[in-house]
């Protein structure tokens, strides 16, 4: 098939993930250029995936006529700045959660995308996870009955992270909005709109020049009057507990979904129209392809994508959904500095 479409990838972290869509055959989607910072990385990426174009220079990236989209891997404090860019110079933009880390940001990136009738994907990878987007069919269905509360949680040590990231600690990275955004955005995948968050936060301190809150907890309130609860943690020992999960508790079931990087996870279901209450469990195998093991979870976003661009359909979740989930963010500081429930925004 044609490949009618050009990437231009920025950030090749995570961002190296995108590359191999240039040898899927049926894809329309083709890498036509890389930007980083590391010349090394580019030359060897370049060549490896046959890419024709590579500079360390954003800009230049960006006036590349052959590339129609631009994806976005770059540490969390640019993405705002780089999507505004694109968008102005009238690309696709495919970008890594989280969407941006200001509110500010979040609404410019929604009047362009809206103003210029382009697409918009934000990156997260827990929708992507075949765990999580087993249980959103279970719910699609009906199996569940109406959800009556929910809890989502990621917690991860990140002191090792640090190592192989350096940015994230000199930056810094903002846990709220670069990991807290993982549970929020799975439980509006599920529950809609939040209207409203108490949140708490400390800093667990086991890296001392890390200056920012670490762990989190909220607690929400979605506007069809579900409750949940999130977990976010971050400067802790990391502990015996899958990384990401999810658990939903329905009028006709309850279930259960986790997921660990490399390592898999399952999926646990009790029906409440069956006498015996043993769960039904399902065993998700360990995906380890590409950095993080995340090469099968972007395939499939880019592959979303591509459908998104060829029947003119809306990308999910797009930026209007990510723009909800950093106002949930930034609603849950707003509440850790004032000790009060906070109201979210969700007009953008």
């Amino acid at each position: 098939m044609l490949k009618r479409f050009g990437i231009g990838v920025v950030g090749l972290g995570m961002g190296a993930n995108v590359l191999p869509i240039n040898h899927v055959a049926d894809s329309v989607l083709e890498v036509r250029g890389i930007c980083d910072v590391d010349e090394r990385k580019l030359e060897r990426l370049a060549h490896e995936f046959n890419i024709p174009f590579a500079t360390k220079d954003y800009q230049k990236l960006l006036e590349h006529k052959e590339i129609d989209i631009i994806a976005i891997f770059t540490p969390d404090h640019l993405h705002g700045e780089q999507a505004i860019q694109a968008l102005e110079a009238g690309k696709h933009v495919i970008c890594t959660k989280p969407m941006v880390t200001c509110i500010e940001e979040a609404e410019k990136i929604c009047q362009l995308v809206r103003a210029k009738n382009l697409k918009f994907l934000v990156g997260q990878t827990m929708r992507y996870e075949p765990q999580f987007a087993s249980v959103k069919a279970l719910v699609d269905e009906g199996q569940l009955g109406n959800i009556i509360l929910a809890e989502a949680h990621y917690v991860h040590d990140m002191r090792p992270v640090f190592a192989l990231t350096p940015w994230r600690l000199t930056a810094p990275q903002d846990f709220m909005y670069g990991g807290v955004c993982h549970p929020v955005d799975v439980l509006r995948w599920f529950l809609g709109d939040v209207d409203e968050v108490f949140a708490l936060g400390n800093r667990g301190g086991l890296t001392p020049a890390y200056p920012l809150l670490e762990n989190f907890l909220l607690a929400l309130r979605f506007k069809n009057g579900v409750i949940a609860r999130v977990l976010g943690a971050y400067g802790i020992v990391h502990p015996p507990m899958p990384m990401m999960g999810l658990s939903l508790f329905g009028t006709k079931g309850s279930v259960v979904a986790d997921f660990t990087d490399k390592e898999g996870g399952k999926v646990k279901v009790i029906f409440d129209k069956f006498e015996i209450k043993s769960p039904w469990e399902v065993v998700f195998p360990p995906e380890t392809e590409g950095v993080f093991g995340h090469g099968k979870t972007v395939l499939r976003y880019l592959r979303h994508f591509e459908e998104c661009l060829l029947e003119d359909k809306n990308p999910v979740p797009d930026c209007f959904e990510g723009a909800k989930s950093v106002a949930v963010c930034y609603a849950a500081y707003q509440s850790i500095e004032t000790g009060m429930p906070v109201k979210v925004r969700n007009d953008f």
